[in-house]
């Protein structure tokens, strides 16, 4: 197993609260499959929905820190180079606006709301 696979492993057993509310409360319920603590090349994302190539990531304070805001531009430019949409949404956001991002998700997948 290389490392990227044991940390993603790790990082599934260990999700954030926000991660956990938009997995259990919404994303597995979709009637698409979607991954979690996904390896897509050099990188781990928090979900992945590989019939839409759709990565979605929340973003915590970490993520608006120091080098943070642009390993993620060059990260998310990697994305959308293979062909991949990203769509980011703060740890606020889930906390505050849960159904507008469900609802954004929805939006971009190209979904009906439940």
């Amino acid at each position: 197993m290389d490392r990227l696979t044991g940390v993603s492993k790790i990082l599934r057993k260990n999700m954030t609260r926000e991660e956990r509310h938009l997995w259990y409360d919404f994303l597995k319920d979709l009637p698409l499959t979607v991954n979690r603590q996904k390896v897509l090349g050099r990188y781990i994302v928090d979900f992945f929905i590989a019939s839409k190539k759709t990565v979605i990531e929340l973003d915590g304070t970490q993520h608006f820190q120091g080098e943070e805001p642009e390993r993620d531009r060059v990260r998310d430019q990697w994305f959308q180079a293979n062909g991949i949409t990203v769509l980011r949404y703060t740890n606020l956001q889930i906390n505050r606006e849960f159904d507008a991002v469900c609802l954004d998700i929805l939006r971009h997948l190209g979904l009906s709301q439940p």
